[in-house]
């Protein structure tokens, strides 16, 4: 048996990946000083796992920005636009496709991201065009390889499967299927097999959680061929074919005709396939079983993972097992031993937790457990977990009765607004007497180190509540001063009051717990610090009225009050898994609920509940869609139909397929929805004029995760295409997201261009 850690955290125990990222790109640290901290990260990681004991400990898991991003780089799929970039070093054009680049009279937009799966983390959509050419253009899996090797640790190589490549990329030109390019890619593919084999690699873990997901037409017969390819071409070589994140279902049999000696299949998310895939394994294969949550924070229960290495032993014996987390430690934290202060994680809590690196301790503890063989510190640790699991169970912190019993008594038309949105809509404009071609942003400016400064002055009690009130006064009178010069028509407060968008509302409902080093990547430098669920959840008193109601008496044009949706907030959180997900939404909606309310009392009349998670949310398998949307949906609904219907809802996705959900969107009722889309060309918005959606809609103009600044011709180009699709009645002129992560000078220089887009168009098409 051995221990199988699938990737390990990135960014650092203390984000320093984000830090020098951030660093270089402002030009204060040279590549070699980014490389350098990049590398120190890695040999970190290596040696914590090798002193746990872990065997099979990952490589080329690491990343500057995105695994995706690397694969395409790493074979030459570059769309063609970066060729003006071409003359920048290595790193400058990864990162130019990651961000995109604007300087020295270059203008080229990056590539378009999305969601992993269903995971917050975003990925780099690869682009694919009928002629399609790979070539190994850099080894990044030697490269890192041989790094390990150097400073004494023998890894896995781990590759990103070709047919989750192709399958999570997209074609740019019509007349052509993108699984055709598997053929083209598998010769480039086998150059990197072949010179890690070269270079020493035992194993290597070929990841493909595509098999998780419902396959497309010619999809299966692809992976064999490719498959038998390389286990033809490498009969020595020990390859673990590595799923995640759900079942493999109906593609079980398919998954175990591959000739690959090594399955891996999660048990976190699919504890079910077991019985199944035991009975179907083939006698020649062995088998890895993902116990250790990857994608949550709480210990692994010992005893219960026991159990199933004893049952995976009886029918396939000892020797064919391999013990591991469910997928890569990416989406967990990094260190729990960080966490020591009690004032923000109580010891109560803490006992229950395990990150990253203790995570690394559980798998390998398991593969002792397993033999039965414990030493004295390892039997100690396995009474301590058990103590831990039962002290959960029965804390009394953990359940509310007038929560449950609220829920529980939630009436019919609690989901429902007082009017369809057709006769909303009238009272909505008569009370907010917009333009044609509205503007507004999404929420959040710049959160300037400044401003960061008082908030960190404040908990640390250098600043008193009053003193922190009317720094967070004058910055929101600014930014709304600043709106209204611009010509804003719906305005914002800015929310410098707000760390990030869930913990800010988890550090006020009752039933959360937070950490202070619990960062995980949610894109490239972009770090997130989910806060955890462990019990019932209520609102304790108003939690965003203070600001919204100061910024709404500076200025008679409207000011949204600016939320985030219960299905957002539990996606985005670390979420107990002690009962349904769907219990636990209810709870929050019931608490999101009551502050819209609370806000339209205080004179709000355009209230924004974003849920850019609600399509991160749906499970993998379109069979389960149903239940799923049956209940967030509802929540959804509960949350935003407490109001009168002259106050406009609006919502907000970003990052999404939508195809597959608009109804479900529709559904929602919002009476706007602002979406991204300028990555890619207002595409996604093709299938909102197709389902002919009823509702308002704001396409976002330009990319507020690039710091290039577009220009006014731009957004009005992307504009005319929505017109095209949407009728102009029903559009908003906004960005693609919250402008948080961005500098003033441009944001500034952006918004100017936006509003002049709008007042372009209403010029254009009338009053």
């Amino acid at each position: 048996m051995k221990s199988n850690v699938l990737g390990y955290p990135r960014i650092g125990e203390k984000r320093e990946l984000k830090k020098a990222n951030e660093a270089y790109w402002e030009g204060k640290i040279s590549q070699e000083d980014l490389v350098a901290e990049a590398n120190k990260i890695r040999i970190h990681n290596w040696k914590l796992q090798q002193e746990a004991g872990v065997e099979l400990i990952s490589s080329n898991d690491f990343s500057y920005y995105d695994q995706m991003l690397d694969f395409s780089f790493t074979v030459n799929a570059i769309p063609e636009r970066f060729a003006s970039v071409s003359k920048l070093s290595a790193l400058e054009r990864y990162f130019a496709m990651a961000r995109g680049y604007q300087k020295d009279g270059i203008d080229v937009t990056a590539m378009e991201m999305t969601k992993w799966f269903d995971t917050n983390y975003h990925y780099i959509v690869p682009e694919f065009t009928k002629n399609q050419q790979f070539k190994l253009a850099h080894n990044k899996p030697l490269e890192e390889y041989q790094l390990a090797k150097a400073n004494g640790v023998e890894t896995k190589p781990v590759l990103i499967g070709i047919l989750t490549y192709l399958l999570l990329g997209k074609e740019k030109e019509a007349g052509f299927s993108r699984l055709d390019l598997a053929e083209r890619l598998l010769p480039v593919y086998i150059e990197i097999i072949e010179s890690l084999v070269k270079a020493g690699a035992k194993t290597i873990q070929i990841d493909e959680p595509y098999l998780v997901l419902d396959l497309p037409e010619r999809a299966a017969s692809i992976y064999r061929t490719t498959y038998e390819a390389i286990a033809a071409k490498f009969p020595n070589t020990e390859f673990i074919l590595t799923t995640y994140f759900g079942g493999l279902g109906d593609n079980l049999n398919l998954t175990l005709s591959l000739p690959l000696q090594v399955l891996h299949i999660d048990l976190v998310r699919a504890p079910q396939q077991l019985d199944l895939v035991l009975e179907l394994l083939p006698p020649h294969k062995k088998l890895s079983l993902g116990l250790v949550d990857g994608r949550n924070v709480w210990k692994n229960d010992l005893e219960a993972s026991v159990a199933l290495i004893d049952k995976a032993e009886a029918k396939i014996g000892m020797d064919r097992i391999y013990v591991g987390t469910s997928c890569s430690l990416l989406h967990s934290p990094c260190n729990l031993e960080l966490e020591n202060n009690e004032k923000v994680l109580t010891l109560e809590i803490k006992q229950w937790l395990a990150f990253a690196k203790q995570k690394v301790k559980e798998v390998q503890l398991l593969t002792v457990l397993a033999f039965d063989n414990p030493n004295a510190e390892e039997a100690a640790s396995y009474e301590e977990n058990k103590r831990a699991a039962a002290a959960r169970r029965t804390s009394t912190l953990i359940h509310d009765k007038a929560v449950k019993e609220r829920v529980k008594n939630i009436a019919e038309g609690d989901d429902q607004r007082k009017s369809p949105f057709s006769k909303r809509k009238l009272a909505q404009h008569a009370a907010l007497g917009l333009p044609l071609f509205p503007t507004t942003t999404i929420g959040s400016f710049p959160q300037t180190t400044e401003v960061r400064s008082w908030r960190a002055r404040f908990k640390k009690g250098d600043l008193t509540q009053a003193e922190y009130d009317e720094l967070l006064e004058q910055e929101i009178e600014e930014s709304i001063r600043f709106q209204e010069s611009t010509d804003i028509d719906v305005l914002v407060h800015g929310e410098f009051e707000r760390n990030d968008m869930v913990e800010y509302f988890g550090e006020l409902l009752k039933g959360y717990t937070f950490t202070k080093f619990g960062w995980v990547q949610s894109y490239g430098s972009r770090c997130v610090k989910p806060p955890i669920i462990f019990g019932d959840i209520s609102r304790r008193a108003a939690m965003t009225v203070r600001w919204s109601k100061y910024a709404q008496s500076l200025t008679n044009r409207p000011v949204k009050g600016m939320l985030t949706g219960p299905v957002t907030i539990l996606q985005w959180s670390f979420v107990r898994d002690d009962q349904p997900r769907s219990e636990t939404c209810l709870q929050i909606a019931l608490a999101i609920r009551d502050e819209v309310v609370d806000l339209e009392r205080a004179g709000i009349k355009v209230i924004q509940i974003d849920e850019p998670a609600i399509r991160e949310g749906l499970p993998l398998r379109k069979a389960e869609w149903a239940a799923y949307f049956d209940w967030a949906i509802k929540a959804f609904r509960i949350a935003a139909s407490g109001v009168e219907d002259k106050t406009q809802i609006h919502t907000h996705m970003c990052y999404s397929e939508f195809n597959d959900m608009i109804e479900a969107i529709a559904a929602m009722d919002a009476d706007v929805i602002t979406i991204e889309c300028s990555r890619s060309q207002m595409e996604l918005l093709d299938v909102f004029g197709e389902f002919k959606y009823p509702n308002e809609i704001g396409p976002g103009v330009y990319d507020i995760h690039s710091p290039r600044v577009p220009s006014e011709e731009e957004m009005t180009a992307l504009m005319e295409k929505a017109i095209k699709v949407i009728p102009k009645e029903q559009l908003w002129v906004n960005p693609d997201c919250g402008l948080k992560t961005r500098h003033w000078e441009e944001t500034k220089a952006a918004l100017h261009a936006m509003v002049a887009t709008a007042k372009k168009l209403r010029a254009k098409y009338g009053k």
